[in-house]
């Protein structure tokens, strides 16, 4: 199979990054080692250049620029709802149709097209600084270091998006699990305990109302629980009826009050549980009730 060439603008935004990022990733047959090129905004590389880095131009693919498949700057385009990665995107769902159905693949670039068209300015607190913690600002970011060069900026974004995509998708897992779960009431609200390898469960149930998470892996038998902040108790008094039961698992207790944590990626020296979820409901009805 021929190397290819990936070539795109000087200091890559966004959708330059995620037009490439979908190639790489799904059509890895032709560009999972795919070297990468710049020149400047509409333009194309020129065939010496690309001689020059090994290539002849049927090895080379434009994105975000060059006025081809993968370009949306064209007259009869721009005015569309497109952007290059979308156009990436409609290329990798022919090669597999699948990814149509693929939720979190279709954020994504739904996202990166918002962006592309500055649709930001509709958000709720467009203006609000936390906004410099979405993936395009930190893009953009990185750029102003000043520690970078061209291909290091699309690295980094590259990375971002693999990032963005795990959680993403761990996200949607999450969402759909929790039906999996056992609902209980206490007299806080709602509770629920899950049995889930999913780390995003815990923090979506408790988006979702949940005041009281209580999710075993089910790998190693480690069990986390969380209390939303605004629950209005405090997990000491479980954490204490545990210990009286649980001989075998570490246990930490958060000083919040709202955490007490059995298994943790932070801690790598903790001991799981040697009691059931089932047991850990019934101490909280007990408890909490």
């Amino acid at each position: 199979m021929l190397k290819m060439l990936i070539v795109t603008h000087h200091a890559p935004d966004l959708d330059a990054i995620g037009s490439a990022w979908l190639l790489k990733r799904f059509d890895a047959q032709h560009y999972a080692d795919s070297q990468n090129a710049f020149v400047d905004p509409g333009s194309t590389i020129n065939p010496s250049e690309a001689e020059r880095l090994g290539f002849q131009m049927h090895q080379v693919t434009h994105v975000d620029t060059g006025l081809g498949e993968f370009d949306h700057h064209q007259p009869d385009r721009g005015r569309e709802h497109i952007c290059a990665t979308s156009l990436a995107l409609d290329y990798a769902i022919r090669l597999h149709p699948e990814l149509k159905q693929d939720e979190a693949l279709q954020y994504m670039v739904e996202y990166v097209t918002a962006i592309d068209h500055f649709e930001e300015i509709y958000w709720t607190d467009p203006s609000s600084p936390r906004n410099s913690f979405m993936i395009h600002e930190l893009i953009n970011g990185f750029e102003s270091t000043g520690m970078h060069d061209d291909d290091s900026l699309l690295q980094f974004g590259i990375h971002c998006l693999d990032s963005a995509y795990a959680s993403l998708r761990e996200t949607f897992q999450a969402r759909d699990s929790i039906k999996n779960g056992t609902s209980f009431s206490i007299s806080v609200g709602k509770a629920l305990a899950i049995v889930s390898k999913n780390d995003q469960v815990i923090k979506f149930a408790q988006k979702a109302g949940f005041m009281v998470v209580i999710k075993q892996n089910p790998e190693d038998g480690a069990i986390r629980i969380k209390a939303r902040p605004d629950a209005q108790l405090d997990l000491i008094s479980l954490h204490k009826k545990i210990l009286q039961i649980d001989h075998v698992g570490t246990w930490y207790y958060h000083p919040s009050g709202k955490m007490l944590l059995n298994g943790s990626k932070k801690h790598r020296n903790q001991r799981p549980s040697s009691i059931t979820v089932q047991q850990v409901v019934d101490l909280v009805k007990e408890i909490y009730s």
